[in-house]
């Protein structure tokens, strides 16, 4: 027998949503499924998640809590995006682990329109929190807010590369992207441009 409350159950709904997302799509599966799959009651679905969007969007909050807290211990002598950088690192193992989950769940997420605003306002609330996690280490709010979100997109963009190719693990793609991100910032300067076009 499934099952039937705690952390199986949840686990349990999240695999079976899941799968039936990506059987027959988002908005064609019913919590009521996604619950018989599971082998538990449509009532305690509505136990473990307010709707069937936070079953992919679960976990949110505890990923906000280990950047933070990784953002917050880091080295004073570290610069904002080297913070970052660094929080980002270490939660490179929960990600690999939960790989089998994440990359179906961005699979769905990529194909409904639905989820994929829910998706880009998690990933501002991210980005908030990330921001005052810089603020309370001394750094200017509107710098802190630009590393914050300039971070987020760089982080964001090396999942994306890993999704689409696993080979060196996270770390090399997050490395890699961190390694463009700062090509891209020291190959441009607003004084060279200006001077190019004849500005002082």
């Amino acid at each position: 027998m499934m099952p039937r409350s705690g952390e199986p159950a949840r686990r349990r709904l999240q695999q079976a949503a899941i799968e039936l997302f990506c059987e027959r799509g988002y908005d064609q599966t019913t919590t009521a499924e996604i619950a018989t799959r599971a082998g538990v009651t449509e009532r305690t679905f509505f136990r473990h998640f307010p709707d069937k969007r936070e079953v992919l969007f679960d976990g949110q909050g505890k990923l906000r809590e280990m950047l933070t807290g990784a953002v917050a211990k880091a080295p004073a002598t570290l610069k904002p995006l080297e913070a970052l950088y660094r929080a980002f690192r270490s939660f490179e193992q929960p990600l690999e682990d939960n790989r089998p989950f994440s990359l179906p769940r961005q699979q769905v997420i990529d194909r409904t329109p639905a989820l994929q605003e829910r998706e880009l306002t998690k990933v501002a609330a991210l980005a908030e929190a990330l921001a005052l996690a810089l603020r309370q280490r001394g750094v200017d709010e509107r710098l802190a807010a630009l590393a914050a979100q300039t971070g987020m997109a760089t982080f964001r963009y090396a999942v994306a590369s890993w999704f689409a190719d696993p080979t060196g693990g996270l770390g090399t793609h997050l490395d890699r992207a961190f390694d463009e991100l700062d090509g891209l910032a020291s190959s441009f300067s607003t004084r060279q441009e200006r001077r190019g076009q004849g500005i002082r």
